[in-house]
């Protein structure tokens, strides 16, 4: 980016003298950071009150000093020579660790369904990436002359793109989704694994909460992962070499569309409404996925097996902040009123498939445990010691991480211009007042009946936005959501 101010503004140093001359008698009391002190030379300062290394001081015999070529030279930062396997790599958690990967030299073989979409777009066009394209499940295209009764040979897990993404690779970041028979797909890349021999394999994990507690209900989509992550732990072989990563909720989840459960709605003064079924006062984990994840694994794998080997489980949020105190935080963020209403049933208003269907169902039942007494709210991550764990051991892989406050400043008016909405563009401010960062509570309010009754046999998420000229509602593209890959 070109400099603002102007080039004959700047002041233009000497070049420095080979006789190691002092600086002038100006310059020698405005040092912005402390002196360094990694050289002995510079460590045996023998003017320490005076806040000037020995170099730097108008008295010291520069004939006798140590000169700068005698100093150690910077140890050599080779490239890494491994490479990494990674699936479905548009979505949330692989795509901020392709970046992070490829940009330190690592190698990836990535994984696309497609090339659709600006994620993928970038994923292909990163260095250091080989993209390899194909479902992990194939089935048949429809015919005409299809047979009624499609055998096993017709679909099922696409082992030949398997074998072919772990071809070269050393190590391996797993999160499978719901799109095809997830279960079947884990199992299948678990077992390949096993095969090319890979050396530290992270599967990105969830809880099934009904083996917990009899009373909890089991969320469908979040089950899957368990019962892949149950299925590798009984591989004798490739168990030493897993860690196990369960990673919090989304911060990149906001949107003002009309997506259910974190819709974040903006009302007609300005201000927004979170409507979920969780306990306004109970904390969850938070994480800004597309920021955190790819420091963090990288960090698991520098770290290696003798550190998270062994089926090690990581909890991966930054944040513990109950809806009240997120809204709080969204609303510094966005600067204006941001309000949660508890509500136990999740609105649906756009075409979801039936996976995704049951998953909110499921979160319906589990979190109305919690309604009357929030100490019987089921844990987020289904056993203490991981929430516990929350934020210490994500601080130790990565520190610089973005807080939800953070993210609706600099981020969510971004991703919501690139699903073409206009609000962050509008003059003048808002009515609300600071006092509205609290939550109402709306009871067991029935949806439309409509909805539930919608036939929902695309196995996408077929949800529109961007805004319809005049209205301010969801319109047809969303060009940074298209891919049914932004849940994962």
């Amino acid at each position: 980016m070109p400099s603002a101010t102007p080039r004959s503004a700047l002041a233009i140093r000497p070049h420095p003298s080979g006789n190691h001359e002092p600086p002038p008698e100006s310059t020698t009391n405005k040092l912005k950071h402390r002196p360094c002190t990694s050289y002995p030379d510079l460590a045996a300062n023998p003017f320490p009150l005076s806040g000037l290394t020995a170099v730097q001081h108008p008295t010291y015999n520069y004939s006798t000093s140590p000169s700068l070529s005698s100093r150690p030279k910077k140890r050599p930062m080779p490239s890494p020579r491994q490479t990494i396997a990674v699936v479905n790599s548009s979505g949330r958690q692989a795509a901020s660790f392709i970046r992070v990967a490829s940009a330190v030299g690592y190698k990836v073989r990535a994984q696309l369904r497609n090339l659709d979409g600006i994620v993928a777009s970038e994923i292909s066009s990163l260095p250091n990436v080989t993209v390899i394209v194909g479902d992990l499940y194939t089935k048949p295209l429809p015919t005409s002359s299809a047979s009624p009764t499609s055998g096993p040979s017709d679909v099922g897990v696409n082992h030949d793109l398997i074998k072919e993404l772990y071809r070269g690779c050393q190590l391996a970041f797993i999160n499978t989704t719901f799109w095809g028979d997830e279960v079947a797909i884990g199992k299948a890349l678990a077992d390949a694994a096993v095969t090319a021999g890979i050396q530290h394999y992270i599967y990105s994990t969830m809880p099934n909460h009904h083996l917990r507690s009899p009373s909890w209900p089991s969320l469908p989509l979040w089950s899957s992962k368990y019962t892949i992550e149950t299925y590798i732990r009984s591989l004798p072989t490739l168990l030493p070499k897993t860690t196990f990563l369960y990673t919090g909720i989304y911060n990149n989840n906001f949107t003002s569309l009309p997506y259910p459960l974190f819709c974040m709605e903006l009302q007609q003064d300005g201000s927004f409404t979170w409507t979920a079924p969780f306990h306004p006062d109970v904390p969850l984990p938070w994480l800004d996925a597309e920021h955190d994840v790819g420091p963090a694994v990288l960090q698991i794998f520098k770290d290696s097996t003798s550190r998270w080997g062994k089926g090690e489980r990581i909890a991966l949020a930054y944040e513990m902040l109950s809806p009240r105190q997120a809204c709080k935080a969204f609303s510094r963020g966005v600067g204006c009123p941001v309000q949660y209403k508890f509500q136990s049933k999740i609105d649906v208003k756009v075409k979801i498939p039936n996976g995704y269907r049951e998953q909110l169902l499921g979160l319906e039942k589990m979190y109305a445990i919690g309604r009357e007494d929030p100490k019987k709210q089921p844990l987020y991550f289904g056993e203490q010691k991981l929430e516990d764990s929350c934020p210490d051991e994500a601080m130790a892989l990565w520190e610089g991480y973005r807080g939800l406050e953070e993210y609706a400043r600099e981020v969510f008016p971004l991703e919501e211009a690139a699903n073409g909405l206009t609000w962050m563009n509008e003059d003048g401010e808002t009515d609300g007042e600071d006092g509205k960062e609290g939550f109402t509570e709306h009871g067991q309010q029935e949806g439309d009946g409509e909805e539930e009754e919608e036939e929902d046999d695309d196995e996408g998420l077929v949800m529109g936005g961007g805004l319809n000229s005049g209205t301010g509602t969801g319109g047809e593209n969303t060009p940074a959501r298209r891919e049914e890959s932004w849940l994962a």
